[in-house]
């Protein structure tokens, strides 16, 4: 079931890459760039978080010159034209050299996007986040509910999340004919693709 959840969502990324809230915690997503939302008309839910990791998840760290999120939906709660998007979020940013996409930055981010839907498009309009530190869990217990040994088990499960950005960065550089054939984390071996 696992392995048919993390290919499920691989999928949804895959073709994303081509193609009311009650916590207490919660961010107002910042506006995007008026040029950056205007250039593209975003249609789906999935599309709209990969916007949001991108124009203001992706900018608080180092910059690079390819971000490519990698987004684990683990439930959605729809509520007439707003989306709670429960999820394990992370931003990868990387310079190319040579052949290789090199991460010079990126984090993790999980937690609820709120995504409504307003004149046809859909944008992140809030987010609240899991807590960093001694508050993790009681913060996740709280956003995730339910749903949270199913967060728990794939926030916990390094091998499946590697796995899963591997075929993002595959899908990435396929779908925008990028000339290099591996990924590289600093300190660590280039993983090729």
């Amino acid at each position: 079931m696992k392995n048919q959840v993390f290919l499920f969502l691989g999928a949804i990324a895959v073709s994303m890459a081509v193609g009311a809230c009650g916590g207490r915690n919660v961010e107002q997503a910042p506006a995007a760039d008026q040029a950056d939302t205007t250039a593209q008309a975003v249609t789906t839910v999935e599309q709209a978080v990969d916007r949001f990791l991108v124009d203001s998840i992706a900018n608080r760290y180092g910059s690079g010159k390819i971000n490519i999120p990698q987004v684990v939906i683990i439930d959605r709660q729809q509520n007439g034209d707003t989306v709670n998007v429960l999820g394990d979020f992370w931003v990868f940013n990387y310079d190319i050299a040579g052949d290789t996409l090199k991460c010079v930055s990126g984090g993790h981010h999980a937690g609820m996007l709120i995504v409504s839907k307003e004149d046809g498009n859909y944008r992140v309009t809030g987010f609240d986040p899991v807590t960093d530190g001694n508050t993790f869990e009681p913060s996740a217990r709280r956003i995730f509910g339910d749903k949270y040994e199913q967060f728990h088990a794939i926030y916990s499960d390094s091998e499946a999340r590697e796995d899963l950005r591997d075929s993002l960065t595959a899908a990435y550089v396929k779908a925008h004919n990028l000339p290099v054939k591996c990924y590289q984390d600093y300190g660590w071996p280039a993983r090729p693709l």
